[in-house]
């Protein structure tokens, strides 16, 4: 495995284990394949452990504490964060921390985040104390370091990043996203300040795992033996200023080939970006909603499931079969975005700024029409 600390005193490994996308059975975790998935992680040498208060709707820590519950203490590191939206005073936020606590079932955290944060809601975090409140508890020892999740546009990035010394910030980056939120030039900022950097969405939810037959054969033709998920993390990893790679993974195949890809490392060569940029060429030609499942826009007052509507429509759209689009489907008649009524809170929410009712109503249209 490789480390890197960048001088907060920790063994970061360069792969973090990511708890928002465990395996479930009947709509709950599956313990006995996500513990399978930590233990192969943990044995190879993975360290950082990341979660959240709504993942997995609050069973997340549940499951990550009592999983690592099974290795020492001191052989880990486990990051949270602090859910802002449910923040409506200091105490709420006292009392959420102390609740994530006891859920992991820890004296203390080592990485403690300003949850999916831009301007507003980092202002909202200065106004309330909130961050003097983890200061305190960083003095306490409850908490080792202090850092942020950030969705937001580049100019609030580096408001925020130059007005509060954060220890470490977790932003979302990937070839395909380099001009998306804060994109490379945050990144560039955060390299420039001495500030680690974790990376979520590194595979863009699984989308950078598969796509179209000739954008593939691009990428397996240089390597045929390398799956199309580690030229997005090998991406990343090639960013010298990345502690870690945070990866959600779902089942034993996706930790493995993460894995192999990290342990056996070989930064990008300057014919692989360029191969790179060939494929994201064709991808962005291809892809109808850039949706990374992260579920923020979840759940839908009328039951409709966003994200799994959008990764129909990319699969239908990068393989050109969105004629065959309203009869293939997989979801429930509940879940249909044809029961969408252009709300628009779920918009309010997602941190790409996806125009979600506008590209559902265009499909209830469709639709219609198909169905006379």
């Amino acid at each position: 495995m490789i480390y890197r600390n960048f001088g907060l005193g920790k063994k970061a490994s360069l792969l973090g284990f990511g708890a928002m996308r465990l395996p479930t059975k009947d709509n709950k975790i599956d313990y006995d394949l996500a513990n399978e998935m930590i233990d192969n992680a943990y044995k190879s040498g993975v360290t950082y452990y990341d979660t959240a208060y709504f993942y997995h709707d609050g069973e997340s820590e549940v499951f990550l504490g009592k999983s690592l519950k099974r290795y020492p203490r001191d052989t880990y590191y486990v990051a949270s964060k602090l859910p802002l939206g449910l923040v409506n005073n200091l105490e709420d936020a006292k009392r959420i921390f102390n609740e994530q606590l006891k859920k992991l079932d820890l004296e203390y955290l080592d990485f403690y985040l300003l949850h999916g944060i831009n301007k507003g809601a980092y202002l909202k975090a200065k106004e309330l104390k909130i961050l003097d409140y983890l200061e305190e508890l960083k003095k306490e020892g409850k908490i080792s370091h202090i850092g942020c999740s950030f969705h937001g546009s580049y100019e609030d990035f580096e408001f925020i990043v130059n007005d509060y010394d954060f220890e470490f910030v977790q932003i979302q980056l990937n070839y395909m996203d380099i001009n998306h939120q804060q994109g490379i030039k945050g990144y560039n900022i955060l390299k420039d300040k001495g500030i680690p950097v974790v990376i979520m969405e590194p595979v863009k939810g699984g989308s950078l795992a598969k796509f179209s037959s000739d954008a593939e054969e691009i990428l397996k033709k240089e390597r045929p033996d390398s799956s199309i998920a580690s030229w997005a993390i090998r991406w990343v990893a090639s960013l010298d200023g990345v502690m870690t790679i945070l990866s959600g993974m779902s089942n034993l195949e996706q930790v493995n080939d993460n894995l192999k890809t990290i342990k056996n490392f070989e930064p990008l060569s300057e014919n692989e970006y360029k191969l790179i940029d060939k494929v994201t060429d064709i991808i962005r030609s291809r892809v109808l909603v850039a949706c990374t499942d992260c579920k923020y826009c979840m759940p839908c007052p009328k039951g409709v499931n966003i994200p799994k509507n959008f990764a129909k429509l990319n699969e239908l759209y990068k393989y050109d079969r969105l004629d065959q689009w309203p009869h293939v489907w997989g979801l429930s008649q509940e879940e249909k975005l044809s029961n969408c009524i252009a709300c628009k809170i779920c918009e309010s929410k997602c941190p790409q700024g996806i125009k979600i009712s506008e590209i559902f109503a265009d499909f209830i249209a469709k639709e219609k029409v198909a169905s006379h």
